[in-house]
């Protein structure tokens, strides 16, 4: 589902129109650095709670027939039964029992009662369920596909034929229908229906057998009937979805109007009104207006759904091709929710020494195993955690989220010391004895640089990429990119501002005079050991003005330089960084380059760079001072913006909003965060096979994309470089969510949020 777009009133209040000018204002009272936040910006959402869903695998034999669920169902007592391929199973607790007395055999079908009495439909007949187990129906002797009930008790359909039962006796009945029952559906003033392979058929209160005509229904090849609250009676097949009031269609469901899938196994109305519409591609949901989808192994054990049932504490029981998953919910606030992934990111990523980053469990069924992973962007997670943290601290005063702060510092601190140069800075360390890297050191002959060199001539060969500390207990990495820079900078500046003690002020401002030394002294390029340019460090006007290969790049990475030496200055103040600020304006263009700060071609547009701007933007926005210049630099900073307002991203949003910007979008921000799944795994979300989208190729030319903007807990973990237009998301390479993300992308934006005063406190 598309969340509704902001409102003026939680948007931008009228009294906040100036907003920008205000914050700018404050800039320019308080001197350079980030803003206290505005006090009419403050407790514009309130978190209240809301209802946070989650899954709960619950295999019954797993590689088994006993995963092979066809039917679910929740009794009166709130006990779950499935019938399965290898027969009836009885959930106790988290475990899955046969009851001694079921079929030696396949079972179709669960159906609960009016009476509360408990029914089974299966490959030779039916079965009662009861106190001491299952008892069968003598007198039912076929195969029992369909269980329903009418005015006269429990019905039994099958390929072998129909049975009645009345006063606890049962009998057969006449079929005057398709014998390839698929489901069925009774109310006394709507009368029986029976869907059917071949149609539906209506059983009249006068006996007459009616079968609608073939092009009242959007396919003959039904699946599954369900009459709603108000009495209509949806129909479930192939093609989609017919409302019908009586024999009278009312209504259509495909892909075009929002149906996800249209291939309809079954139809569930929960308490609430909601219908549960189980298909080959997950569960679709219709709250009234609006559809959404539960799909992937974040949210099923299958995506191949066959029923749905409703508990009575409102979970979702979801009969699939490899056993039941159950969808629950608990009421959270945003607060909490920061809470559970703040621990889930202690417990499990933050590795020596203070690296925060993915892991990965060897079992996805276990996350008490895991092991860390290193990532070319090790440092510029830790910067964006060290800069969450902060947050956290400036509002909450919290001693652990200053002990937090100051140990990632202190870890990205490390990364430029354990390379035992004056201003290098390392893409990651690990420990001596790590041999699993995720980017070995290679020996490349001269054909394979050739190869690799054909299709990007700026292509740097790097046959030693880890090197070992003077210490021998670690290797650390080089060709670090512009884009650790970045996250570092970023990070010092906002550690600096909100969270470091007057000792780590001073640390902070060494680390980054070294650092910007480095770079200016090296000709505005990150020089790696072998006295070189590493593949994409480059800020010099040589490469960025005048050499073709660099013009893509050239609008980012200005703005990116200029950010760092406007944070150099207001860190250190040292005015030898405003000097070289001024000289790359005036002698080289960079303020023009900036006014339009990244690549937007179809071919040339990736969302690195829309990363990097959030990144760099308050680092050049906030302590530019010069009015004429801040408005130069805005007005090209929301322009940036504008390209990726539709993205639904709290982090882009309240780093615009946070300096200045207006109509940022805080309801879409606060929906984000609340429908953002507890699940961090990296499962893989393929959105291509469904019908409620198409696929195209905008806003960039690769990978294949949807035209619209589905919400969080149908796409596959963010980060913020990644395309969340993306018709297939998550970790291709294990597609079994060994791979888990550390939540940093969802933690920055509520802290920055809450900072800011978009978001008030838990109540």
């Amino acid at each position: 589902m598309r969340h509704a777009p902001a409102t003026a009133r939680s948007e931008v209040a009228p009294a906040r129109v100036s907003h920008r000018r205000a914050l700018f204002l404050a800039v320019l009272a308080l001197g350079p650095g980030l803003p206290a936040p505005a006090a009419e910006a403050r407790a514009t959402v309130p978190d209240i709670p809301f209802a946070q869903e989650y899954h709960e695998p619950l295999p019954i034999e797993p590689g088994g027939p006993g995963d092979d669920v066809r039917a679910v169902a929740a009794d009166a007592s709130g006990t779950v039964w499935a019938a399965t391929r290898a027969g009836v199973f009885r959930l106790r607790s988290t475990t899955w029992k046969q009851p001694p007395g079921g079929p030696n055999g396949p079972a179709y079908d669960v159906f609960p009662a009016g009476d509360h009495s408990l029914w089974i439909a299966a490959w030779d007949g039916v079965y009662a369920a009861g106190p001491a187990g299952l008892r069968k129906v003598e007198e039912v002797t076929g195969t029992v596909t369909v269980l329903g009930e009418n005015q006269a008790g429990i019905v039994a359909l099958g390929p072998d034929g129909a049975w009645q039962e009345e006063d606890g006796r049962w009998h057969a009945i006449e079929v005057r229908w398709s014998r390839n029952v698929r489901g069925t559906a009774f109310r006394p003033d709507r009368g029986w229906w029976i869907a059917t392979g071949t149609g539906l058929y209506a059983v009249n209160n006068d006996g007459l057998r009616l079968q609608t005509a073939p092009d009242q229904l959007v396919s003959t090849e039904l699946q599954a009937l369900a009459f709603g609250p108000d009495g209509k009676l949806w129909i479930g097949s192939l093609g989609g979805l017919d409302v019908h009031v009586g024999a009278n269609p009312i209504n259509r469901f495909t892909g075009a109007d929002g149906l996800p899938n249209h291939d309809v196994r079954s139809l569930t109305f929960g308490p609430d009104g909601r219908l549960w519409v189980g298909t080959a591609l997950g569960v679709a949901r219709l709250d009234g207006t609006a559809w959404s989808l539960r799909h992937s192994r974040r949210w099923l054990l299958s995506d191949d759904v066959r029923d749905v049932a409703i508990g009575p504490d409102g979970t979702a029981w979801v009969a699939t091709a490899r056993g039941v998953s159950a969808i629950r919910h608990r009421q959270m606030t945003l607060g909490e929710k920061a809470a559970y992934y703040l621990d889930i990111c202690r417990q499990r990523h933050v590795r020596p020494p203070g690296l925060v980053e993915k892991c990965v469990f060897p079992d996805s069924s276990d996350t008490s195993k895991h092991r860390p992973m290193d990532d070319d962007n090790d440092g510029q997670y830790t910067a964006m955690y060290l800069a969450m943290e902060s947050f956290r601290y400036a509002v909450t005063q919290s001693a652990d989220a200053k002990a937090n702060a100051d140990t990632a510092f202190a870890a990205l601190e490390f990364l430029q010391t354990v390379t035992g140069t004056t201003s290098f800075v390392a893409r990651t360390v690990v420990p001596v004895s790590w041999t699993g890297m995720a980017d070995a050191n290679e020996e490349v002959s001269p054909i394979e640089a050739a190869e690799r060199r054909r299709f990007d001539p700026r292509y740097k060969i790097v046959e030693q990429r880890w090197r070992p500390s003077t210490d021998g207990q670690w290797l650390w990495k080089g060709d670090t990119s512009s884009d650790e820079i970045t996250g570092h900078m970023s990070g010092y500046l906002t550690y600096f501002d909100l969270a470091a003690d007057p000792a780590h002020r001073d640390r902070v401002r060494r680390l980054v005079a070294r650092i910007m030394d480095g770079i200016i002294d090296g000709g505005y390029v990150l020089r790696d050991l072998d006295g070189e340019a590493t593949r994409w460090g480059v800020w010099s006007p040589d490469k960025l003005n005048h050499d073709p290969d660099w013009r893509v790049e050239r609008p980012i990475n200005s703005f990116e330089i200029l950010s760092y030496l406007r944070t150099a200055h207001h860190i250190t103040g040292d005015d030898r960084y405003l000097h070289e600020y001024r000289k790359l304006i005036e002698q080289h263009g960079y303020a023009d380059h900036a006014a339009r700060p990244k690549a937007y071609g179809l071919g040339e547009r990736t969302h690195i760079d829309d990363e990097l701007l959030a990144l760099a933007g308050p680092g050049l926005l906030q302590n530019e001072q010069d009015p004429i210049l801040h408005a130069r630099f805005m007005d090209g900073y929301e322009w940036a913006y504008r390209t990726v307002e539709r993205e639904q991203s709290p982090y882009f949003n309240f780093t615009f909003g946070l300096l200045g910007g207006i109509n940022f979008h805080l309801d879409e921000s606060v929906a984000f965060l609340r429908d953002t799944p507890l699940d961090l795994r990296q499962w893989t979300v393929d959105n291509a096979p469904r019908n409620d989208v198409t696929q195209v190729r905008h806003p960039m030319l690769e990978p294949l994309q949807t035209n619209r903007m589905l919400p969080p807990s149908e796409r596959g973990v963010m980060r913020w470089d990644k395309n969340p237009w993306a018709a297939q998301s998550g970790d291709f390479h294990d597609p079994m969510g060994r791979l888990e993300s550390c939540g940093v992308f969802w933690l920055l934006p509520y802290w920055m949020g809450r900072y800011a005063g978009f978001i008030g406190a838990p109540d």
